[in-house]
């Protein structure tokens, strides 16, 4: 079949919510019904070198239906929003001309709205502004960055991970640039795309929500996931492992820390990081929000059906 997209007839629907929602099985369940694939914006998914920790979709679920950006780059290189806004949408170009409908699938906020939205251009920076923001987390942490960010653009502090030095250091680079908080570039005319959005929000009351990330967390470290992060201790000041349960292993083997005190940090930072999710999905009206684990039985796949 030869399946040309319009406007008309494409449709992206994306599936959104906290870590440890149900996204993936609900992804999956989806895409087996309308016989199509599945593109990962989960940004920690990309990477080949992290899986427990990241929590993937299993060999089994991968083989079921057919996924993109998972396990697509290492570790050791670069990649950000703008660049995933660039290949998705060229991805989707490709998928529409086979199926009419392709599922979304992630907890990236910011790579969600790359695809559906896109940016505003943002300004070129004086590199000796980047040269100083750099020293001062060398000299005075990361703790000293966020306190910046959270005075001169509280509403990026709270939802941006504040642990990832990269995208703190990014937003303050914007700011002290051109005296505009980073957020106000994110806000422009959404670019129009040649397909239809329905956007669903997985929601769970958020002591189940915590109990699931606690459990999960709990699966992770008797699948591996301190021989996971053990193995990857050389690569530590890369980026792409400065994130949840990568970080508090880290400090647990540079004798900054005990075990047990890097696990109870990962579930609480996780919880922390789930939490920043929701700020961010609760803020986009377009989001439908329907009980997580009954995509099928509650919201209705007849509902999609319906305005095919």
């Amino acid at each position: 079949m030869n399946y040309e997209p319009s406007s008309m007839n494409s449709r992206l629907i994306v599936i959104a919510g906290p870590t440890a929602s149900g996204k993936t099985a609900a992804a999956i369940e989806l895409a087996k019904h309308y016989n199509t694939v599945i593109v990962s914006a989960d940004s920690r998914q990309f990477y080949r070198e992290m899986s427990i920790g990241t929590a993937k979709p299993t060999d089994e679920e991968l083989t079921a239906v057919p996924h993109y950006f998972i396990n697509s780059l290492s570790i050791t290189e670069t990649y950000t929003a703008g660049d995933y806004e660039k290949e998705c949408l060229e991805l989707l170009n490709d998928l529409f001309k086979t199926h009419k409908i392709v599922i979304l699938v992630g907890g990236s906020g910011l790579f969600i709205k790359a695809v559906c939205e896109g940016f505003d251009k943002f300004p070129d920076i004086e590199p000796a502004i980047r040269e100083v923001l750099n020293n001062e987390f060398e000299e005075k942490g990361i703790g000293f960055l966020q306190e910046k960010l959270k005075i001169a653009d509280p509403e990026y502090y709270s939802q941006v991970d504040i642990n990832n030095q990269q995208r703190v250091i990014r937003a303050l680079e914007v700011f002290e640039s051109t005296g505009k908080p980073f957020s106000s570039y994110r806000k422009s005319a959404t670019n129009n795309r040649p397909f239809q959005i329905i956007k669903l929000g997985l929601d769970l009351p958020r002591e189940i929500l915590y109990q699931r990330i606690n459990r999960r967390v709990d699966d992770m470290l008797k699948q591996g996931l301190v021989e996971e992060v053990r193995s990857l201790l050389q690569y530590q000041h890369f980026n792409a492992l400065n994130t949840v349960g990568y970080s508090e292993l880290f400090d647990y083997f540079d004798g900054k820390t005990d075990l047990q005190t890097a696990i109870e940090l990962i579930k609480q930072n996780t919880r922390r990081f789930a939490k920043r999710q929701m700020t961010w999905f609760r803020k986009d009206k377009e989001i439908i929000w329907i009980e997580a684990g009954r995509i099928i039985s509650d919201f209705g796949i007849s509902d999609l059906d319906a305005n095919q």
